[in-house]
């Protein structure tokens, strides 16, 4: 859990910085999002620890990378749109 969770800030930085969605999954993030969530689910009802905290952190992480990444897809569809324009005579 702590080896995943120290990569999230990481692909977040890259997410902030690159403004692009591109080499992103979103069924991945979503399968990411939901087995962290079956974790947190897991250590609620049978084994409650400490090792909750780590799962939430790293869905919240995965969270923000999702968000980042679907403004990123909108950059990404401007910036397409931008280029696709044809070019302005005066």
């Amino acid at each position: 859990m702590l080896g995943f969770g120290l990569a999230w800030p990481f692909n977040i930085y890259k997410s902030v910085k690159t403004k692009t969605a591109a080499g992103k999954s979103f069924a991945f993030m979503i399968t990411i999002e939901l087995a962290y969530l079956c974790g947190i689910l897991h250590k609620v009802f049978y084994n409650y620890d400490a090792v909750i905290w780590l799962y939430v952190a790293n869905f919240v992480m995965v969270f923000i990378d999702l968000m980042l990444m679907i403004r990123n897809r909108k950059l990404d569809l401007a910036r397409a749109r931008q280029m696709a324009l044809p070019p302005q005579h005066a």
